[in-house]
């Protein structure tokens, strides 16, 4: 690598990082204006099942947490996998993130519980993991099968989070968000 190659390389995961951390920042933001300021009313702006109004949060959802609990929860998984995500391509982070987001989204809202309200970037960490997973398998090449092969031994159990589990936690989220990852996969041409 001649130090052009390594400029431009340390320049992308600058901005990776930039990426990453201005989207954390925004979740933690959010989240103590909601907390503070508005004693969590602007979880309302969640996804509601089956009603017009809920469809908006399908873009405001990820951004939306039950609690700093919830929030920290999301935070280091958001990191490592989306930025795991960016690994081949930035703008693959992107795409995966909005197939991700319109899925699980619309799978909430459509097979959520009529009256609940589901907030939290879990349906999207859920499609980072499940491109990550499938990449490998998609575009059989070496570098993304060992990835898949890592991010299976780091955070493989999480697969069990689509199945219903509590009536707390969103397994349509996690489930329809994990799908929109794979398709997000097999969608993404090789390089």
């Amino acid at each position: 690598m001649n130090n052009n190659e390594l400029k431009a390389l340390v320049k992308e995961v600058k901005t990776q990082f930039t990426i990453l951390g201005t989207i954390v920042a925004v979740f933690w933001s959010v989240q103590v204006v909601n907390a503070t300021f508005f004693n969590y009313r602007l979880n309302y702006y969640g996804i509601s099942p089956r009603n017009l109004t809920g469809l908006r949060g399908i873009i405001f959802a990820p951004f939306l947490h039950g609690d700093y609990l919830h929030l920290l929860a999301n935070t280091t998984p958001f990191l490592i996998l989306g930025f795991l995500c960016m690994l081949r391509e930035t703008s693959d982070f992107f795409v995966v993130s909005l197939l991700s987001m319109l899925t699980s989204g619309l799978g909430v809202w459509l097979f959520s519980p009529r009256y609940s309200i589901t907030v939290g970037a879990s349906g999207v960490i859920f499609g980072y993991l499940g491109f990550l997973l499938f990449r490998g398998l998609f575009k059989k090449n070496i570098p993304s099968i060992a990835v898949s092969l890592i991010v299976f031994f780091l955070y493989g159990s999480m697969i069990w989070g689509i199945l219903p589990s509590s009536p707390y936690i969103s397994w349509q989220g996690h489930f329809f968000g994990f799908l929109g990852g794979v398709l997000a996969a097999k969608l993404l041409p090789s390089k």
